[in-house]
C-alpha cells in the first residue's frame, strides 16, 4: 500500500474544491439560457498551480484550454469570495496537527515587490524608479511558516502595516495562540507607537535598535 497518493494534487484539489462557489455549466443570465461552456475550475487550479511552481507569468502558463484572461478572472472571483484565506487557514491547521506551529516567537517585516498590472493597492515604488509596485507585510512563526499577510502601495512605510499584518495572523491561526508571544522586529519598527501596539494586544516585543548594528552586521565582510 502506497504510503502517500500516486497523485499528491488530488487530495488538495478535493480540500481546495469544497471551498469553492458552486456555478452552473453555463452563465444564468445569457438570454437564451446557453452560452460557451466555462472553463472548469479544476483546470484552472491546475494552472495556478503550474505558476506556483514555476514562477511563471499566466502567459506563459496559458494553454489553449485555458487562457491568461481566464485565469487572472477566476482568481479574481475567489478573492472576491475569501477563498485563499480558508484555504490558507486549512493548511495551517493540517500543518500545527501534523508537524506544529512555533508560535511562542512571530517576526513580521515587509517587502518589495513589482505589480506590473497596477491594481487598487499598487503604488510608486521607491525602488524601482517609481514604477507600480506592491509593499507585502509578512508574519511568520519561528520557522518561517506565513501566518498573515497584508499588501499595500510600494511606498507605504512597513510600520503602519504591523498592526493588519498581526490581525491577519490572528485571524489565521484562530485560537492556537500560546499564552506568551514574542514579536521580532527589526530597527525600522522602533518607535514607541510599536511598542504600544504590541503592548495593547498583550504581545512581548524583541525590537533591533536604531543606530545599533545586530550581531551579522559587526566586524568586516
Amino acid at each position: 500500500m502506497p504510503a502517500i497518493p500516486s497523485s499528491p494534487l488530488e487530495p488538495v484539489w478535493v480540500e481546495f474544491a469544497t471551498l469553492l462557489p458552486e456555478r452552473g455549466e453555463f452563465h444564468p443570465d445569457h438570454p437564451l439560457g446557453c452560452h460557451r461552456r466555462r472553463i472548469p475550475d479544476r483546470v484552472v487550479f491546475e494552472h495556478l498551480v503550474d505558476a506556483l511552481v514555476h514562477g511563471s507569468g499566466y502567459e506563459r502558463i496559458a494553454t489553449a484550454g485555458c487562457s491568461d484572461c481566464t485565469i487572472r478572472r477566476r482568481l479574481k472571483a475567489w478573492a472576491a469570495a475569501g477563498v485563499p484565506e480558508r484555504v490558507h487557514a486549512v493548511a495551517l491547521a493540517a500543518y500545527d496537527r501534523i508537524i506544529g506551529l512555533q508560535l511562542a516567537d512571530i517576526t513580521a517585516d515587509g517587502c518589495i515587490t513589482k505589480a506590473p498590472c497596477g491594481g487598487d493597492k499598487a503604488g510608486p515604488s521607491p525602488v524601482d524608479r517609481r514604477k507600480s509596485g506592491l509593499k507585502r507585510s509578512t508574519a511568520t512563526d519561528g520557522a518561517g511558516v506565513p501566518l498573515g499577510i497584508v499588501s499595500a502601495g510600494a511606498n507605504r512605510h512597513d510600520s503602519p502595516l504591523l498592526g493588519p499584518t498581526l490581525q491577519a495572523a490572528t485571524g489565521q491561526v484562530g485560537t492556537h495562540w500560546p499564552d506568551d508571544v514574542t514579536v521580532h522586529l527589526d530597527a525600522g519598527y522602533d518607535s514607541n507607537v510599536t511598542r504600544a501596539l504590541l503592548d495593547g494586544l498583550g504581545l512581548h516585543g524583541e525590537i533591533a535598535r536604531k543606530g545599533v548594528p545586530t550581531l551579522v552586521q559587526v566586524g568586516k565582510r
